[in-house]
């Protein structure tokens, strides 16, 4: 079966592995000049930034994606285990690294908050597992048709509400810990997924393990490796890459069954099905203009943005500072309150700030450092104008960096805000697509195909599984199963 991606990010490559490795005929489009989408790169002078995701968990999913197209991943990539993962700071001062080992960071943790906390870690180590083990394999990593699928296995979802899978994230993590602290660094990662942790699901812990259990990791060259290696492994795989080329409209035949594609410069080309990853909202606004787009898309709640500052500084770090440091603000759920209820900035801001050039001298000149600092916004929905809003918190990142032990002798930045965000094809300026509310999660995310356009199917973060790079790829997987399901339909 012929079969057009519409989309060279993370989740358009790895559909088009998955595909060729079906043995399909691939064409992948892609508007950029290079393959990437979200996980692009920008070179400023000798500088090497990684414009979106920069935390690599997983790594095993993009070798399967890699080896279904016939390459191995070590041909193709080499991926480092961070250690630590990431470095937490405190508004008191105290610091926690998230050690590789285990012993060592129940070590880490008995020595800086106490034997109880040390304790609460092994069962909360013990319960995540058990957590992974119960949720990845029937609820993320297999194609959910209704919310009948999750009764499908009577037992299995048993299991997960004994382990309080539905519960209060916050609640859930802070049964473990008496120290607030650990609450915050485990249970954070609910951000990712656009929601804060006192509303998210303790499902959503399972982004926790997949960082901070099976770690995180820096190939080798940056994060734009990851797709490279990907596009490598699909045009050896047989996949047709053509980049520059913009997609206007997705063409049906007469039955409403996808014809193939149509291309900003007029060209039509031939396909029997169409794997499109652009975002959702905008897939059916751009592409799709006839066609209503589903209620949830209209209707749903979309998570918060982020402000990410890249940062070319003359001089090095304090020799304290990690490749990854979160700096978790006093005010806690104040912030996600004026964040996510009010569309306000955080009075009291938690940030990221990734350091490559700690791990990869490569991404900065000799004697300098490459930055990627990260606020979490409101989306363009809350009307604040960027035009003056970014300035100002370009200066309070910048005061931030020196608290930190930072350099600050900037030689090359770039700031990006929600309104570039949306520039570049995101519904509300957001890179993190609908948040995983219980009700936009699973079954009830937006469907990986178009039932009224039979052979078009969906890939990306806005659909399911979600956000993420592990998500991302596993969608691109998914998205491959649903046209190989086509394709056994229509013999």
């Amino acid at each position: 079966m012929r079969t057009i991606v519409i989309g060279a990010g993370l989740a358009g490559l790895s559909a088009a592995c998955h595909l060729a490795g079906d043995g399909h005929e691939v064409v992948l489009l892609e508007r950029d000049p290079i393959v990437g989408g979200r996980a692009g790169r920008l070179d400023l002078g000798g500088f090497r930034f990684d414009t979106g995701p920069v935390v690599m968990t997983m790594p095993e999913l993009l070798d399967d994606a890699i080896r279904a197209a016939g390459s191995e991943p070590a041909d193709l990539i080499r991926m480092d285990r961070l250690d630590p993962a990431y470095r937490a700071v405190y508004h008191d001062g105290s610091e926690l690294e998230i050690a590789a080992d285990m012993a060592e960071l129940r070590r880490r943790i008995e020595d800086g908050f106490g034997p109880e906390n040390a304790a609460g870690f092994d069962r909360f180590h013990a319960w995540l597992e058990e957590l992974y083990t119960v949720e990845f394999e029937p609820f993320v990593n297999t194609n959910i048709d209704s919310p009948l699928d999750l009764v499908r296995s009577p037992l299995t979802a048993a299991k997960l509400l004994r382990l309080r899978g539905l519960g209060s994230l916050d609640k859930v993590v802070s049964s473990f810990f008496t120290d607030d602290r650990l609450v915050k660094i485990f249970s954070f990662q609910a951000l990712y997924a656009g929601i804060a942790p006192a509303d998210a699901r303790a499902v959503l812990a399972v982004i926790t393990y997949m960082d901070s259990v099976r770690g995180v990791f820096y190939p080798e060259g940056g994060m734009h490796a990851i797709p490279s290696a990907l596009q490598t492994a699909a045009e050896k795989g047989g996949v047709t890459v053509h980049t520059g080329v913009s997609v206007e409209a997705i063409l049906r035949r007469s039955d409403g069954a996808v014809a193939g594609v149509r291309t900003a410069d007029g060209e039509r080309i031939h396909a029997d099905a169409v794997v499109c990853t652009l975002d959702l909202p905008v897939a059916y606004e751009r592409l799709l203009p006839d066609l209503p787009a589903p209620r949830r898309l209209k209707r749903g709640a979309y998570s918060p943005s982020a402000v990410v500052w890249h940062v070319g500084a003359s001089g090095r770090p304090a020799p304290h500072v990690r490749h990854h440091n979160i700096h978790f603000g006093r005010q806690w759920s104040e912030a996600f309150e004026a964040l996510i209820d009010r569309g306000t900035l955080m009075p009291d801001p938690s940030r990221l700030v990734t350091v490559p050039s700690v791990s990869d001298p490569t991404a900065a000149p000799d004697g300098h450092t490459s930055m990627y600092v990260l606020e979490p916004v409101p989306h363009t929905g809350a009307g604040l104008d960027w035009s003056t809003e970014g300035p100002a918190l370009r200066e309070r990142l910048h005061n931030a960096l020196a608290e930190g032990g930072y350099p600050t002798d900037v030689v090359v930045e770039a700031l990006v805000t929600p309104d570039d965000w949306e520039g570049m094809g995101m519904h509300l300026g957001t890179p993190f697509a609908l948040a995983h509310t219980f009700f936009q999660s699973g079954p009830f995310r937006p469907a990986n195909h178009e039932r009224r356009v039979p052979g078009l199917v969906f890939a990306g973060s806005a659909t399911t599984p979600g956000v993420g790079i592990p998500m991302v790829l596993i969608s691109g997987r998914l998205a491959a199963e649903r046209v190989a399901e086509y394709a056994r339909g229509t013999r």
